[in-house]
């Protein structure tokens, strides 16, 4: 895991009202018990599950992720284009992120991919994995993390008014409670192929393997 801390004494006053807000990393409202499956609708959250690939896929894969963890770049970088092309863009599986923050940003990160109805989700993520290393661990993050998601429409207000919806953030910090709560997840990137569970990243050969047993 990645641990990023805000950098006091780089930032503007306004980005450190914005970093103390998210930094109550847990701070979510108490909810009940959840069913035990991966792929119970609840565990998607309110914001629900935004999927890419068939409906009727007879694989489902479900991860759960950081942006700011260099693992889960890597793996989105390096091994998700081919993954996409062999089997979700063949209708063989549909695939769906869910965010674990691991620290304020990843939380502002997945706050800002859900803005808009999350029309722009996995552009927004596939981008900031993308270019990681250009803002994650710079001096001032989020400030790098505003200027990237420019070229995504958000201009200062419009990023600063959503990084500061508290509803949204409450939202956003539930899906990762309950993947704790129910799930145990504790690491990223944590995977589910059809309910089974691999803790970290899979390379090529080891994600197809696993993925045409169960296609047979």
């Amino acid at each position: 895991m990645t641990e990023i801390k805000f950098a006091s004494s780089a930032v503007s006053r306004r980005t450190m009202l914005v970093g103390a807000m998210l930094s109550s990393a847990f701070a979510v409202q108490p909810f009940q018990a959840w069913a035990d499956s991966v792929d119970d609708p609840s565990m998607a959250g309110p914001l629900g599950d935004i999927f890419i690939g068939a409906s009727d896929a007879k694989v489902t894969f479900i991860e759960y992720a950081a942006v700011t963890c260099s693992h889960c770049a890597a793996f989105h970088n390096e091994v998700w284009p081919g993954i996409r092309s062999r089997w979700v863009d063949t209708g063989k599986m549909r695939f769906v992120l869910r965010g674990y923050p691991l620290n304020p940003l990843d939380t502002a990160a997945f706050m800002l991919a859900r803005a808009d109805g999350g029309r722009n989700y996995y552009p927004i993520t596939d981008l900031l994995f993308e270019k990681q290393a250009s803002w994650a661990f710079t001096e001032k993050p989020l400030d790098a993390m505003r200027d990237l998601l420019r070229q995504a429409g958000f201009d200062k207000t419009k990023f600063d008014a959503t990084v500061s919806n508290q509803a949204l953030y409450e939202q956003v910090k539930r899906v990762q409670a309950q993947a704790v709560k129910v799930l145990n997840v504790h690491a990223t990137p944590t995977l589910f192929l059809n309910g089974e569970r691999h803790e970290g990243a899979l390379n090529s050969k080891a994600f197809d393997e696993i993925v045409q047993k169960m296609l047979v």
